[in-house]
């Protein structure tokens, strides 16, 4: 693992207590329920490698990344959303979401990490798994993942709620709630 790479997040690193951890894919799925995951069960999904860089909204950029994990592909090939989800809504620890449309991860670029650059996550970059989705700002990608809601109409997450993009694309510079055009994003409350 490059030792430059910085870490931004909000509250404390969780501590992992592998006998409690639980994957959840629920909402609009494509068969009935919930479908949960242990640990063990996660590790045995299919694996592959991405290699892209990681953007903080803070104009960082940490170049050249080697991810290994699950492909959000391959996640809705085991738990298919119903035809009618649009967004997603990503959970973590601490009750931190994060919400991205369907088009943001359909591209094949979008991963369940569990790894950078052959080794484990360390707890302070997400152990034991976080999103990354190379075209968005990291905050669109959360550590410490614990469930994925499949949903019929967007709806804000943590930091959408608290002033940050609802889409949040590099390319764009989307950064702050105010640059958001409309028809970008639900209306704030």
């Amino acid at each position: 693992m490059v030792d430059s790479w910085f870490t931004e997040h909000y509250g404390p690193v969780p501590r992992f207590r592998p006998d409690r951890w639980e994957f959840r894919v629920f909402g609009a799925t494509a068969i009935p329920g919930k479908v949960s995951f242990t640990l063990e069960q996660f590790q045995e999904l299919p694996t592959s490698r991405l290699s892209a860089d990681l953007h903080c909204v803070t104009k960082r950029t940490w170049p050249n990344n080697d991810w290994g994990g699950v492909m959000v592909s391959t996640l809705f090939d085991v738990v298919p959303p119903a035809a009618s989800v649009t967004h997603l809504m990503v959970w973590a620890e601490y009750g931190y979401s994060a919400n991205l449309r369907m088009s943001d991860v359909l591209d094949g670029r979008a991963i369940l990490a569990t790894h950078n650059h052959g080794e484990p996550l360390s707890p302070e970059h997400g152990f034991p798994l976080r999103l990354v989705v190379p075209h968005l700002y990291g905050y669109k990608g959360p550590k410490w993942m614990r469930g994925i809601e499949y949903m019929t109409a967007d709806r804000r997450g943590f930091w959408e709620e608290r002033g940050s993009h609802n889409l949040g694309e590099v390319q764009y510079e989307q950064r702050y709630t105010y640059q958001e055009e409309p028809g970008q994003g639900p209306l704030l409350g």
